[in-house]
């Protein structure tokens, strides 16, 4: 069997380059805009901000990037989530297209950042999307013709599943699609050396700073349990952690759990082995795998997203077998590290952009259904744009995406939506 010892911190976390400290706020302080979130999306807004010269405080709960933002699988992948052609009723052809481009350019734009700002992240470039079907194999020619009609300028090719082994050691997949534009990274890494970034430019940075409530109005107030901040505008990057503070958004996203394992530390040979490559890669599944070789050479692997709100007692434990699935060849290597976290879903799959109706100068963005890495990056500079001109024509276009609220209330959405979930996996095992 393959072995584990218990760790509930992230490698993340572990291995993080630097984590700065930041003051908990304990002061009455103005600024032109008060960001709430120290995530990617939040981190991103304020730097985003701060580049156009405004002034800005950034409030957060924890620490900056404790949330999925440093604990994700790190696959820096194109794309805004799940295909964006049927959204044409509500933004029409050219909006489409203008989405398909966002996928595109959100991805330069983390690249572009890392590059200007020095920051260290292990950033490698390649990614290899997996069919799980000959049918989703096909698929992969309607994928590369939309990716020849934006333009794409890296490599790409479908790759048939008696080539495969060139990419991954598993006999598990009917082909794959292979993105040289795309690529990993150490999240955690990224979001610290960002918020570095931040401060530099002049935005002052809280952490343990939990908000307790928010006052509107023409001027905004945000109270936290020592200090206050007053701003013109207010900015919501809480995504799944939104809880309370602001139940007309925390109703549109459904806070799910994802959960990752690494392996100990491999030989280069025997990692490269796995994925000969060193590419990203993901697989199609409802509950989709991904999975990917680290800096020092583990596997990290993730995937099986909860909907249930229970995390799992064990999560090597029940890893295990996802993994084993994939590499039968790892059974006698032991798994290092297990965490979860909880990532925002919405119910189209589509990022919730925008302003709240009632309240013209709060802005928000959240739901990124596990596109967050590089989609936060792109819509906070669409939130900055429309902050500091007033005005931003890409978030008209993901203001015109309409959203649900889940049915249910916060007893309900999670069981109801479990319950749907199951159901999808079951025809895709019949099917």
């Amino acid at each position: 069997m393959l072995r584990h010892t218990e760790h509930t911190a992230s490698y993340y976390a572990a291995t993080a380059r630097a984590t700065n400290a930041y003051p908990l706020l304990e002061d009455e302080l103005q600024a032109d805009v008060c960001v709430i979130g120290g995530g990617l999306t939040g981190v991103n807004t304020a730097l985003e901000l701060a580049e156009r010269g405004l002034s800005v405080i950034l409030l957060e709960a924890r620490r900056i990037g404790w949330g999925a933002s440093g604990r994700n699988g790190g696959q820096l992948i194109r794309g805004i989530g799940h295909d964006v052609s049927g959204f044409a009723r509500h933004v029409g052809a050219q909006g489409v297209r203008y989405l398909k481009q966002a996928g595109v350019d959100s991805v330069e734009l983390v690249a572009e950042r890392i590059d200007r700002y020095g920051i260290e992240c292990d950033l490698r470039w390649g990614f290899c999307e997996l069919a799980n079907t000959p049918a989703q194999f096909e698929a992969f020619d309607d994928e590369l013709q939309d990716l020849a009609d934006l333009g794409y300028r890296h490599s790409t090719q479908r790759v048939p599943a008696h080539r495969l082994h060139e990419i991954v050691a598993s006999d598990q997949y009917a082909g794959g699609l292979v993105d040289m534009g795309s690529g990993h990274l150490h999240p955690l890494d990224l979001v610290q050396g960002e918020a570095r970034a931040a401060s530099g430019l002049g935005v002052r940075v809280f952490e343990q700073s939990p908000v307790q409530r928010i006052e509107y109005g023409d001027t905004v107030t945000v109270r936290c349990a020592r200090g206050t901040v007053r701003a013109q505008r207010l900015v919501l990057g809480c995504n799944a952690h939104l809880d309370d503070l602001e139940p007309r958004l925390s109703g549109k996203v459904l806070p799910a759990g994802s959960y990752v394992v690494t392996t100990e530390p491999l030989s280069e040979a025997r990692a490269r082995s796995l994925i000969p490559q060193n590419m990203a890669l993901c697989d199609q599944k409802v509950g989709l795998d991904y999975y990917r070789l680290t800096a020092d050479h583990r596997l990290l692997f993730g995937g099986a997203c909860h909907y249930s709100g229970r995390d799992p007692q064990d999560i090597a434990a029940y890893m295990r077998p996802k993994v084993l699935k994939v590499f039968p060849q790892l059974a006698d290597v032991r798994l290092d590290f297990q965490w979860g976290g909880m990532i925002g879903i919405t119910a189209n799959r589509f990022p919730q952009v925008g302003r709240l109706r009632q309240q013209p100068n709060v802005y928000y963005a959240q739901g990124y259904s596990g596109h967050g890495l590089n989609v936060t990056h792109w819509t906070a500079r669409l939130l900055a744009e429309a902050i500091a001109t007033g005005h931003s024509e890409g978030l008209d276009v993901f203001s015109a995406v309409p959203h649900l609220t889940f049915p249910g209330g916060k007893a309900l959405r999670s069981p109801l939506l479990a319950l749907g979930m199951a159901w999808y996996r079951l025809r895709e095992r019949l099917g």
